[in-house]
């Protein structure tokens, strides 16, 4: 268990902007930075970054939070290792209360898994290095394909020895359970044997945004063994291929900073590219590109240039691919290289500067280069030159940006000397097929959705009261160091004998007054969030008499720490509205923060008065009802309508 100081040493050194940048571009936004949402599939940033604050808030998904809440949702880590990939990042030594291994013990199967996949990782590198195997086979394959040797450290390459169970019994004999070695895909467990996946072939781990090993991928160098080239890691439960573009973790800074991201094929292609200096590459290994690989991207940049190895035909194919990244709003770029070379080939045959230099100028615009490919195929007949049209047309349908999709219609026209008008109705007739075909999905989804029974009165009641609980947490985060004028309604007998209203003022903290009150009604917080909460806002404020923000945002319990990230940023989102620029003015809720506090309590103390006479006449309607069960009802109508008097008086 790490040392509560080890804890706050991290917390003092953690940048959230630092963190959170290695995986979302963000943007300078007044004093925030905002980005596109790494959890939902957004258009517009709706993703907020507080440096001063040291938290996030995604208003699209909900979530939000500190530092290590980011990486427990994006790379699904637990507290302890998000707070190790942190003490990693920033070079700080921790101290634990008790061994590790029993930390190991009590890890999920999740966790045991990527250990299990870093094992394995540190084996195959380790192998194809020092032993006389690895050596004569794997690291020779890699320097014949020009890789030296800090580049095979820095991808962390690795060999498999050519025996059936090697791996599987080394990991056995370092107590590796064979449950997990089956569930990565390391090992193939049979009845009588265990055998080794990867035997024989040089690997490539496959790693995560963070850094994390996923699974592998490994190539056979014996071409007289009937087997694959190339064998992927089975899909795990932390391995989906579909979901991973290899090269990402030592790619995506360089992504950000150089704006734009090379797409490629292959492993080798990834490497060769990083060891000639273009960092800013990624590889969907092997499979057809998914939406889920594009917004991977998409985090980083929203420009994509596709490098293509293949020829015509292969390239063909792989249109597909370039419609969904226009589908994902990004900007493609496309570039083929000469004498039938793929990034990997040529990359080894010219200098790192004229590498740099063929990609920066011949990049081409996405739909230049699919009419040029598919108008050599069309040649002169006019049926195939038709398919052509309607072809583009459909990539150009798909593009969200009207403006784009305008500009794409007149270069179509100028290219194909087809008339803009003749383009537009096609346009309209395609866009309108593909509604309808969304339309179709949703129709089909929904019938496959589960009907949710309406919640009952009770539930509904309670979260009547929870609500007041959150605005009640609320307010003591945000203002509960606060001091203000409070309002106090009192009767008094005038000099003619009548009963008359009379508003005294007096001073307190808002904290203090919130407390009070609570304490003098004795009511005690049903949600188990802001019971925890509340109850370390007492306790700081008979302690120091001051509210530390930190403390919440900042909690091993991510539940209070997102609660209290939310309630920071909450007032953030009127960034993203932009008010201001639509001359509506939003005023700071200090200015009526007396208000607030006394309504907030008064509306507390009326939903539990409402919840108390519900529940008294439930229990008469039961039973025969009994006259002090009668009286207590009224006792509770006339006070219910002395709050609502109160909350006159303050509206």
């Amino acid at each position: 268990m790490i040392t509560k100081t080890t804890i706050d040493q991290i917390f003092e050194a953690t940048r959230v902007e630092e963190v959170i940048g290695e995986f979302v571009q963000l943007k300078r936004s007044g004093s925030n930075l905002k980005g596109l949402s790494p959890f939902t599939d957004e258009k517009s940033a709706s993703f907020m970054v507080s440096p001063v604050k040291q938290i996030w808030k995604d208003f699209s998904s909900g979530k939000g939070g500190n530092a290590v809440s980011f990486l427990m949702e994006q790379e699904h880590y637990t507290y302890p290792e998000a707070l190790r990939w942190l003490a990693k990042k920033y070079n700080i030594e921790i101290e634990e209360t008790q061994q590790a291994e029993e930390d190991k013990q009590a890890l999920d199967e999740r966790e045991s898994m990527y250990i299990v996949s870093n094992f394995a990782k540190d084996y195959f590198h380790q192998n194809l290095l020092e032993t006389e195997e690895g050596k004569a086979i794997g690291l020779t394959y890699f320097k014949e394909r020009g890789f030296r040797e800090e580049t095979i450290k820095k991808f962390q390459l690795g060999f498999a020895p050519n025996q059936w169970d090697a791996f599987s019994n080394h990991a056995l004999s370092k107590g590796y359970e064979l449950k997990f070695l089956e569930k990565t895909g390391l090992t193939i467990v049979k009845e009588n044997r265990n055998i080794d996946r990867f035997k024989g072939r040089v690997m490539f781990p496959i790693h995560s945004m963070s850094g994390r090993v996923l699974g592998f991928g490994g190539r056979i160098l014996d071409s007289t063994e009937k087997a694959a080239k190339y064998l992927n890691s089975p899909a795990s439960d932390i391995y989906d291929k579909s979901k991973v573009l290899y090269g990402i973790y030592f790619a995506k800074q360089a992504i950000a900073k150089e704006n734009n991201c090379y797409l490629v094929e292959g492993y080798t292609d990834v490497i060769t590219l990083h060891q000639a200096g273009i960092e800013n590459v990624v590889a969907s290994s092997g499979t057809a590109l998914t939406p889920d690989q594009i917004r991977l991207i998409k985090r980083l940049t929203p420009n994509i240039t596709v490098l293509y190895d293949g020829d015509a035909a292969g390239i063909r194919a792989s249109f597909r691919g370039i419609d969904l990244i226009l589908e994902q709003d990004l900007n493609v770029k496309v570039l083929t290289f000469p004498d039938g070379d793929d990034p990997d080939s040529y990359a080894r045959k010219v200098s790192s500067e004229a590498l740099k230099e063929y990609l920066t100028h011949n990049a081409t615009d996405f739909i230049k280069f699919k009419i040029s490919i598919l108008m050599e195929e069309a040649q002169n007949d006019p049926v195939k030159k038709a398919d052509l049209v309607r072809d583009i047309i459909k990539s150009i349908a798909v593009i969200p940006n009207s403006i784009q999709r305008e500009i794409y219609v007149q270069e179509t026209s100028k290219l194909m000397e087809i008339s803009e008008g003749v383009l537009y109705n096609s346009l309209a007739q395609q866009i309108v097929q593909n509604k309808k075909q969304v339309g179709e999905q949703r129709i089909e989804e929904t019938i496959k959705m589960e009907v949710v029974a309406p919640s009952q009165t009770i539930e509904n009641e309670i979260n009547e009261i929870e609500k007041y609980e959150k605005e009640i947490i609320k307010t003591l985060l945000l203002y509960g160091n606060h001091q203000t004028e409070f309002v106090d309604w009192e009767e008094e007998i005038n000099a003619l004998g009548k009963k008359e209203i009379k508003k005294k003022m007096y001073e307190n903290s808002v904290a203090k007054e919130i407390y009070l009150n609570l304490q003098d009604d004795e009511i005690e917080f049903t949600h188990e969030v802001f019971r925890e909460v509340y109850n370390i806002v007492v306790q700081q404020f008979n302690l120091e008499q001051n509210i530390n923000i930190k403390t919440f945002t900042q909690h091993e319990n991510q539940k209070v720490a997102q609660l209290a990230s939310d309630i920071e940023m909450e007032e953030d989102k009127y960034v993203l509205s932009n008010w201001e620029s639509r001359d509506i003015i939003v005023h700071p809720k200090e200015t009526k923060i007396s208000k607030q506090v006394t309504d907030i309590i008064l509306n507390m103390r009326r939903a539990l008065i409402d919840q108390k006479i519900k529940s008294t006449l439930k229990s008469i309607h039961e039973q025969s009802p009994e006259k002090e069960q009668m009286e207590e009802v009224k006792n509770y109508t006339n006070l219910r309508k002395l709050i609502f008097d109160k909350l006159h008086r303050i509206l």
